[in-house]
């Protein structure tokens, strides 16, 4: 059998461009832990809401297809940079505090590894196979 090249096998990033995009999601994941100091809100959130970005892989019941498009919804930076921007052109300054736990969140994911998802399997991401190599 042969093994699938991760970088042309589904258009995933590797070497150095992989390494520092990793490194940029754990430097978004600390920076929204900082941040998230000063807004005078209690850990406790921060600890019970930070995985949910997550259940949007539920998704995956409905397919690949769906999973994939619900997950790269909840883990692109568009949706906290929307709410974000919400907050502050509304003064909602109180919505700041999920703005950085969703960032952390993705953040987190992308400096595991953890990256957006293509249609044909949870596993193929833009930083990526998950797991093992894949044979054909």
């Amino acid at each position: 059998m042969k093994t699938i090249d991760q970088a042309t096998a589904f258009g995933s990033v590797n070497g150095w461009p992989l390494t520092w995009l990793r490194m940029e999601g754990t430097l978004v994941f600390i920076l929204s832990i900082l941040l998230y100091a000063h807004t005078g809100t209690a850990w406790w959130r921060f600890i019970a809401l930070l995985l949910v970005p997550d259940a949007a892989l539920a998704g995956y019941w409905l397919g690949a297809r769906w999973g994939a498009i619900l997950y790269n919804v909840a883990h692109s930076y568009v949706g906290p940079a929307v709410l974000a921007g919400v907050a502050v052109a509304g003064s909602h300054s109180a919505w700041i505090p999920y703005v950085l736990i969703w960032t952390a969140h993705i953040g987190m994911d992308r400096g595991l590894g953890y990256g957006l998802k293509y249609f044909g399997a949870f596993q193929e991401t833009h930083l990526g196979l998950l797991g093992k190599r894949r044979e054909v």
